[in-house]
């Protein structure tokens, strides 16, 4: 779930199914009591019928746990990274992993490293503001924690093929969050 429109969907589902939650999080469901096997065949079900997945794969869960919170960050500007903080420590102090297992997982389960995914996040948040056309490059580039502007329009060039000034142009076309990162 990438979004809170998901999470009201998600929540309106299992309160249908007569199944409580007490906390639906991006990629996160609590329920107030234990659901049994045939009610989680049924949640499955209404998930899949809804675009999203039972992730009961503890690596996998991980993997949605990194993702979730590099959305949190980038896109929803949640700001719970500390501005000096990287990312590789954030994510290891959030999770409880060392970083290198959740680099290493990241990788094998999704095919590409999380800091592509990151800067995969971070080129679609300037998309997003280049076609409101509220932001100058710098203040993109402040925002996303880049040392520069000039930094920031290579990724975004080497991404997308085309400069940040040359998209605004076109007004090129963005993707939905949950499939940016994605071949």
């Amino acid at each position: 779930m990438v979004c809170d429109r998901c999470k009201r969907v998600v929540r309106e589902e299992l309160q249908q199914l007569g199944i409580d939650t007490t906390s639906v999080e991006l990629g996160e469901v609590e329920t107030v009591d234990e659901v049994d096997a045939e009610n989680l065949n049924a949640v499955k079900a209404i998930l899949i019928k809804n675009g999203f997945e039972l992730l009961d794969d503890r690596k996998l869960a991980l993997v949605e746990n990194i993702k979730t919170l590099v959305i949190d960050e980038i896109q929803n500007l949640k700001g719970n990274k500390p501005a000096q903080m990287n990312f590789s420590d954030y994510l290891s102090e959030r999770i409880g992993y060392e970083y290198s297992y959740l680099s290493n997982l990241f990788s094998s389960e999704t095919g590409q490293t999380i800091e592509h995914y990151i800067i995969a996040q971070k080129v679609e948040k300037v998309k997003e503001w280049l076609s409101y056309n509220e932001l100058t490059l710098s203040e993109m580039a402040w925002r996303l924690s880049y040392s520069s502007t000039a930094h920031l329009s290579n990724q975004f060039k080497k991404v997308t093929g085309v400069t940040p000034g040359e998209f605004k142009k076109n007004t090129g076309t963005r993707k939905a969050l949950d499939k940016v990162g994605s071949v």
